[in-house]
């Protein structure tokens, strides 16, 4: 009974306070800037003929397949330059024939001794000439049919169509974007004010705030020519959205470290207006600063009001 007694006096008592002297620790100082979400290959979809854009069958946004069928483009030209040439074969042809038939009556002539060689070989040089030019008919006819073929514009690469600068019906000219197209997989491009190109480097960690909450990525690049005061950089980032191309994303970048004093958030109080901190038996009014997580704990720091070695209690009396 006297055990019990006593031990019901000491949950009675106060509990002593746990302090822990505070250290300054290393932290990262962090740039925000804003990144653009681009392509890393965006590549126009060009029209090797010129003529009149007749079916057009892709939009803005629309995902596309290298060597997909993106428009077709005619000119009539080609058209009547083919029937031209179907013409001339016809001919040629007829010609041909005429030249065979004759060559073969000659041959028969020649062998019962009414001909001569001379008509003979003048028949055969006929035949063969002819056969020479329906040949280069043909060769032509392919040209054209190519060139028919090229009315055909393609996606150069596999990817998402970002600009359609045309419309169906439109004259086009030679070597003209009917389309452009972003593939190749999609990373965050940076303008970093020169001052901090020297901290950055290849395979920083980067933070991205996003709508779902910040997310990290990697410093893939940093591009040796400065350009109105900015380095430009690449960030890449696992599952980055591609839904819009170019747009801004605001990016938190390594710019330096610096030794700070740190506390957990949780001891931290607010009265009046000032933020307390418990620490040597006492209340001390406290400047905060920045917060940061360390090791998955919240912790803010601290300008003045406390130093070094100062022994920050936690528990309660």
């Amino acid at each position: 009974m006297t055990r019990l007694i006593l031990a019901a006096l000491l949950l009675l008592l106060p509990l002593p306070s746990l302090a822990q002297p505070l250290a300054l620790t290393t932290v990262t100082d962090w740039k925000a800037v804003y990144g653009r979400i681009e392509a890393k290959d965006r590549i126009p979809a060009r029209s090797r003929l010129g003529g009149t854009l007749v079916a057009l069958s892709v939009a803005e946004g629309d995902m596309v397949r290298a060597g997909q069928v993106l428009a077709e483009v005619v000119d009539e030209k080609i058209g009547f330059q083919l029937a031209a040439i179907d013409a001339v074969r016809e001919a040629l042809e007829a010609e041909l024939a005429n030249a065979k038939t004759e060559l073969q009556r000659v041959n028969d002539l020649l062998a019962r001794g009414v001909s001569t060689t001379q008509q003979a070989d003048a028949l055969r040089t006929q035949v063969q000439v002819l056969t020479g030019r329906l040949a280069a008919n043909h060769a032509e006819r392919q040209v054209l049919e190519q060139q028919a073929a090229e009315g055909r514009v393609l996606a150069p690469i596999t990817g998402r169509v970002l600009t359609v600068p045309v419309a169906a019906g439109a004259v086009v000219l030679p070597g003209e974007a009917v389309a452009t197209i972003g593939g190749g997989g999609f990373f965050l491009r940076l303008a970093v004010p020169e001052r901090h190109a020297t901290l950055l480097a290849e395979g920083d960690a980067i933070v991205i705030e996003g709508a779902s909450g910040p997310t990290s990525g990697r410093l893939a690049r940093l591009y040796p020519l400065i350009e109105g005061g900015r380095v430009i950089a690449d960030v890449e980032v696992p599952g980055l959205p591609d839904a819009f191309v170019d747009a801004r994303v605001l990016v938190r970048l390594p710019v330096g470290q610096r030794q700070a004093l740190l506390v957990p958030e949780a001891a931290v109080s607010f009265r009046g207006g000032l933020d307390f901190v418990r620490a040597g038996g006492a209340e001390r009014a406290v400047v905060l600063g920045g917060r940061h997580v360390i090791d998955g704990q919240p912790m803010v720091e601290v300008l003045s009001g406390l130093r070094p070695g100062d022994e920050l209690e936690s528990g309660h009396e």
